[in-house]
């Protein structure tokens, strides 16, 4: 058999990372990201997204309203914001709720300029306080002359009822002027750009306005109606941006009322609990035009209120967020401006210097996942930015280095990771995890875990007398839909390769240690594979790993996370990872794995059959693979022309 220390090739070679730093230093760009400068705008330091940006200042200008869906840390809120410095400058306003004598539970809204509001509050208030030293003297002067009177006369006891008795009516009888002060709902005086309110994750009171309960409701000690009006976000937001991130996360109710307060730029305010005295009262409708960013991942537009979304599409823009961008080298630029951007906001960490840009680089080309590009999940970048930075500093470092961000690698691990790491020494220990020898139906597949960690998943396969009319194919290990699928195509591989009649067997297959389920179709290569094994009686060699797609004809289509399932296999001590020939691009390991660890790119089933199984008789093998791959499928006979009749 062919040696395949001897025959893999290795995987092509990215250029080097210098060259990122050398193509910097030629526009002037060296030494330390300290010389690069960051944009002042936000709209400026948003990489990666141009086609996002394009419609974000187009949406400020014609105060259109967005909804963006991607992956988190794609730079959704950052554009949200950046959204509230381009809104044309439009004059702010600050919104004022009155008490209203002729009903107390339906508070009078008022809007004012900029400013004005607390100089109004602030002259009802001094008022206010006038009137009531007033009172308070007048109220003094009073027991002062019943106290003098009760004295000449000697009537002291029916002095001491007489100044009781005026004290209280005097007390429950005169209004109270702060009960007639207006409450400042929404102030913008310090404000120089329209408002930026992140009303992600709000419940119905803080994103819709609320009444607040009062304990005290009479006796003269209850708190007066506009008094205890609290504006939502939406009222906030008012000539600004309300960014709601996760928008499938807001229930029905509070969806359909947004989208009134959309529709109509207004929305009152009332109690929205129904327990509450609060539910009793409510304000004039309350000004609340706003343009919404709304968010969220993949799944967020099935959770969306169809009403809401119509409205979204049919007044702005929807933008899916690019997860990643091509490796050229005005990116990489970027990609170098944004590691400054993110030392300068941290303000704590010390700049990086050409190595470390250079590791970041390198970083981000592995978590992108495609060969040519760079990642743009930059809330991940800018953690390990972050953690590399806190280590220079707890070193007392002056600049941050490539050793430094190898070392926030392994710290700034994932819990997916970390856990898969866990997971694999668990398996080890009971020996769940061959990687020596050979088995009969047991083949290493490779899975990956969350978005960043891989993992070596076990998969056995046995074959048994049919127990019903016919056969069928029994997997376990919680497979999800794509898996479940992705099974039922290998049956096509088994027919053409055995040539025998599945419908008399049933095929028991078991995914080993899948505790949180298995997706995607990427283990269908390593399933088939052991269940050829099965059937033949042929064993596997357990230092091979392999994961790919499989397609009915036998060719093994392209997987996502070949770099960290390649990595998980190395981490086992698994010498010879099969992948498809497709993804050889893709595959950036770290240097420490690559002595550990041959990758040998495949095309078809027969490539792997050929590396992966141990036949006692090898010629005899050989030849039936070649017969399988030889089989042509069979030609239809031409169709007979269909008779046509001329008008």
């Amino acid at each position: 058999m062919e040696d395949p220390e001897q025959s893999s090739p290795q995987p092509e070679q990215t250029a080097p990372e210098s060259a990122v730093v050398e193509a910097a230093k030629a526009d002037g760009i060296v030494a330390t990201s300290s010389q690069i400068e960051v944009p002042q705008k936000l709209i400026d330091q948003v990489i990666g997204q141009e086609h996002a940006v394009e419609v974000i200042k187009k949406a400020a200008i014609q105060r259109r309203h967005v909804m963006m869906i991607g992956s988190p840390g794609t730079g959704k809120s950052m554009l949200a914001k950046a959204m509230a410095e381009l809104l044309p400058k439009e004059e702010l306003q600050d919104i004022l709720v009155y008490p209203n004598s002729d009903d107390s539970n339906n508070p009078v809204i008022r809007t004012v300029a900029c400013g004005r509001g607390k100089q109004i509050v602030g002259a009802h208030k001094a008022e206010a306080k006038k009137k009531a030293q007033f009172r308070q003297t007048l109220l003094m002067l009073l027991l002062l002359g019943i106290a003098g009177y009760a004295i000449i006369t000697m009537q002291l006891l029916m002095g001491l009822i007489a100044g009781a008795f005026v004290f209280m009516a005097l007390r429950y009888t005169t209004p109270r002027e702060e009960a007639m002060v207006p409450k400042l709902l929404v102030s913008n005086d310090t404000k120089s750009v329209a408002p930026f309110i992140d009303g992600t994750g709000s419940h119905a009171g803080a994103l819709l306005g609320d009444v607040r309960h009062d304990p005290f409701q009479s006796g003269g000690l209850e708190t007066p109606a506009h008094d205890r009006v609290e504006a939502g976000a939406i009222h906030r937001s008012n000539g600004g941006v309300l960014f709601i991130d996760e928008i499938n996360t807001l229930d029905p109710h509070s969806q359909q009322n947004l989208l009134t307060a959309l529709q109509e730029g207004e929305f009152p305010i009332t109690g929205q609990s129904e327990r509450s005295s609060g539910a009793m009262v409510r304000t004039e409708p309350v000004p609340c035009r706003f343009v919404m960013v709304a968010a969220g991942n993949l799944d967020a537009i099935q959770g969306m209120h169809p009403a809401l979304r119509s409205r979204i599409r049919g007044y702005g823009y929807e933008v899916y967020m690019a997860e990643s961008m091509d490796d050229t080298e005005d990116n990489r630029k970027k990609y170098i401006r944004f590691i400054a951007q993110e030392v300068k906001n941290d303000g704590k960490i010390p700049h990086f210097d050409q190595s470390a840009i250079e590791e970041i680089i390198r970083e981000a080309r592995r978590r992108s996942n495609r060969k040519g590009h760079l990642t743009l999940k930059l809330r991940d970048m800018g953690g390990l930015i972050r953690v590399a930075g806190d280590i220079a500093r707890q070193e007392s470092a002056a600049i941050t280095t490539a050793a430094h961000v190898i070392t926030a690698k392994k710290t700034a691990r994932s819990i997916e990771d970390q856990v898969s790491d866990e997971i694999t020494r668990h398996l080890r220990e009971y020996e769940m995890t061959v990687v020596e020898g050979t088995r009969v139906g047991r083949v290493n597949g490779l899975a990956v875990t969350g978005s960043d960690a891989g993992s070596v998943l076990p998969i056995m396969a046995e074959v048994t007398p049919a127990q019903g009319a016919s056969g069928t194919v029994i997997a376990t290990g919680m497979l999800k839909e794509i898996a479940q699928e992705s099974i039922k195509n290998v049956s096509a591989i088994l027919k053409k390769f055995t040539g025998k009649d599945v419908k008399n067997i049933d095929i028991h297959i078991q995914f080993i240690g899948t505790y949180m389920g298995v997706e995607g179709d990427s283990a269908s290569v390593s399933v088939a594979t052991a269940v050829v094994s099965a059937i033949e009686g042929i064993p596997v060699r357990q230092d091979i790993a392999m994961t790919g797609s499989l397609s009915v004809r036998g060719d093994v289509l392209p997987v996502g996370g070949v770099t960290y399932k390649i990595e998980a296999a190395a981490k086992a001590g698994i010498k010879t990872v099969l992948i498809p020939r497709m993804n050889m691009g893709d595959v950036l390991i770290e240097e420490r794995f690559k002595p550990l660890v041959t990758i040998i790119p495949i095309d078809t089933i027969d490539d792997v059959l050929k590396l992966a199984l141990v036949p006692e008789n090898s010629d005899g093998f050989l030849t039936k693979l070649r017969k399988m791959a030889m089989r042509p499928t069979a030609i239809l006979p031409e169709a007979p022309a269909i008779n046509q009749t001329t008008a």
